[in-house]
């Protein structure tokens, strides 16, 4: 599992019937910051989504990846890598609050 921020949505008019009415969304990952260890910074990637919880452009979730992303009743039979399993409120580092949504706007 990995944290990302939203960035955007994907819209494919032609796809397999089963993906039919599933949404898409890209992500960039983020991490902890290596020099401070107080923030999450990202990490200048991009991946595409599956999105089962309604997350929003900006909102930071939790994605699971590789084929334990089939492992959700939404996602079983689909041919999918990645999905959103959160929408994420606080990460707390070793006692401290690194990033909340509170803070997030």
């Amino acid at each position: 599992m990995f944290l990302a921020r939203v960035t955007g949505s994907v819209v494919a008019t032609q796809k397999v019937a089963s993906m039919t009415g599933h949404k898409l969304l890209t992500v960039e990952p983020y991490r902890i910051d290596d020099k401070s260890r107080d923030r999450l910074v990202p990490t200048g990637r991009t991946f595409v989504v599956v999105d089962t919880l309604g997350a929003g452009v900006d909102e930071m979730v939790l994605i699971c990846q590789g084929s334990s992303a089939r492992l959700t009743p939404e996602t079983e039979k689909l041919p999918i890598d990645a999905v959103v399993i959160g929408l994420v409120d606080t990460v707390d580092l070793r006692g401290q609050v690194i990033f909340s949504t509170r803070d997030d706007g």
